[in-house]
């Protein structure tokens, strides 16, 4: 084995490149896989796959610009773009076929050659790679012993680059629409989402779950939850969560029906993040019953008073509604329009007098006499009149005046006993006397309003036997005594019809 150390060695001649063919892309060679590696790492030839890649210390076919930048010139911070087609040295110093762009401005060294016999029927160019490696490397086969600690490393960096690759997916992730194709070494969704930074609350949506494992080429969906305060035709605000980042489309996930319906914000208003504020009437059918015609429109009014006016009814005056004008108009609902007339009417009313009463001892227990006679005032008041679609409603009173003041009335009422007898009268049938005369009524009135009474007094006879007022208002033992009174001053003369009644 050759211990020299790897810097004071000579580069080794790369081999040639080889004709390029139009069905090849350009180069005429199988791609080999490789990922970028560190200075000094042999490539191999991409048309001899199928040889260790250690065998090839003096470079490689650069295939992939992408992966063509490594440090190269033996220094390390050193850094060349290889384009692709180009050949790669992997030593310090090692040579290349074709000078490359070199970015920092250096020259690269010219490549050395190896002669190649001229590829031949049955051989082909694999046979003449194979022959001009054997030449490169010598007959003792010290190359090869120096080169089998490399191929071990060669190897285990593949190995690592293996897993490398396996570990990492190629994941599609949309954000609330906006989607991105990433790679990612997250074992499930959530390990995904907190390396990007995605924080997620009760009220946002994941699909797939969390917890689902990832695959390359699976896709992650992410949306937010919005709040809205959302007051749905009844009035009735009430707070509610939705994914949809339009209004439309929130809408649309409630199972509102948006056509006709009146929006506070414009339909494809997009939903902020921290959420909006949202009022929609839906369209309702309403039928209006007015001037004896029946009317049914579709409206998405607020009030009732707004969809008197869409259906083109014009209230005037104190007309209105069967229901509050301000009230919310539900869907099937009949609406009756009140036509009002009203006027004013004034009226003049007695005012009814008070009676009092005063105890008086000089009359007999029973009797009342009317002392003052009461007068009854008079008020004028006015009185609103309506009438509803024609029909009269109950006045109402809205003002009154008082024209005349009433006036009480005073009776006095007695209080001194009767007396239990008149000598030379009680032992006469009066109960006969006024059947007789009245019926046996102390109310009686005769035909001309001159007589009153059990016994038909007089005014006049009436008071001259001490009794007050008229006689029909006495009490009927007064009554009965008065006239035993009169009895004993001019016996029956008083009573000519009916006074034989008086003797049994």
């Amino acid at each position: 084995m050759d211990n020299t150390p790897a810097r004071h060695r000579a580069p080794v001649a790369a081999p040639a490149p080889a004709p390029q063919g139009p069905a090849d892309g350009g180069h005429g060679r199988e791609a080999y896989p490789y990922e970028a590696l560190p200075l000094g790492t042999a490539l191999a030839d991409p048309d001899a796959a199928t040889l260790p890649a250690a065998l090839l210390p003096g470079g490689g076919w650069v295939q992939d610009p992408g992966l063509a930048t490594l440090v190269a010139g033996g220094s390390a911070g050193t850094t060349a773009a290889w384009p692709a087609g180009e050949y790669l040295p992997s030593g310090p110093g090692a040579a290349f076929a074709g000078p490359p762009r070199d970015p920092a401005g250096l020259a690269a060294p010219a490549a050395p050659t190896v002669e190649l016999p001229p590829a031949g029927p049955a051989g082909g160019r694999a046979q003449a790679r194979r022959a001009a490696r054997r030449r490169a490397f010598g007959p003792g086969g010290d190359g090869l012993r120096r080169l089998v600690p490399q191929a071990l490393v060669v190897a285990f960096l593949a190995g690592g680059t293996s897993a490398f690759v396996a570990s990492d997916k190629a994941v599609r992730l949309s954000v609330d629409g906006a989607p991105r194709t990433l790679h990612t070494f997250a074992d499930d969704v959530a390990e995904l989402l907190a390396d990007e930074g995605l924080a997620v609350g009760g009220h946002d949506l994941v699909t797939p779950g969390p917890r689902q494992a990832l695959a390359s080429g699976d896709e992650v969906v992410v949306r937010y939850g919005r709040p809205l305060a959302l007051a749905l035709d009844d009035g009735q605000r009430r707070r509610v969560w939705t994914t949809a980042r339009t209004v439309e489309e929130a809408l649309r996930g409630f199972g509102v029906r948006a056509e006709g319906a009146y929006l506070s914000v414009p339909r494809a208003a997009p939903i902020p993040r921290t959420g909006l504020t949202l009022d929609v009437r839906t369209e309702r059918t309403v039928t209006f019953m007015a001037d004896g015609r029946e009317r049914t429109i579709r409206t998405n009014a607020a009030t009732v008073r707004e969809a008197v006016e869409q259906a083109g009814i014009v209230l005037s005056g104190q007309d209105t509604t069967s229901v509050p004008p301000g009230s919310f108009p539900r869907d099937g609902q009949t609406i009756t329009v009140l036509r009002i007339t009203a006027t004013r009417e004034v009226r003049e009313e007695l005012i009814p007098y008070a009676v009092e009463r005063v105890r008086d001892p000089g009359l007999f227990t029973g009797t009342e006499v009317v002392e003052r006679q009461g007068r009854s005032g008079a008020r004028r008041v006015t009185y609103a009149l309506r009438t509803v679609n024609g029909v009269r409603q109950t006045p109402r009173k809205i003002a009154e005046e008082v024209v005349r003041d009433p006036v009480t009335q005073l009776v006095k009422v007695g209080t001194k006993p009767l007396p239990a007898s008149v000598a030379g009268a009680d032992d006469l049938d009066w109960d006969a006397l006024a059947r007789c005369e009245s019926g046996g009524r102390p109310d009686a009135v005769d035909a001309s309003g001159t007589y009153g009474g059990l016994y038909q007094f007089d005014p006049g006879t009436w008071q001259a036997l001490g009794g007050r007022g008229v006689p029909q208002d006495a009490p009927a033992q007064e009554q009965t005594y008065r006239a035993k009174k009169l009895y004993v001053q001019r016996g029956s003369s008083p009573w000519p019809h009916c006074g034989r009644r008086l003797y049994r």
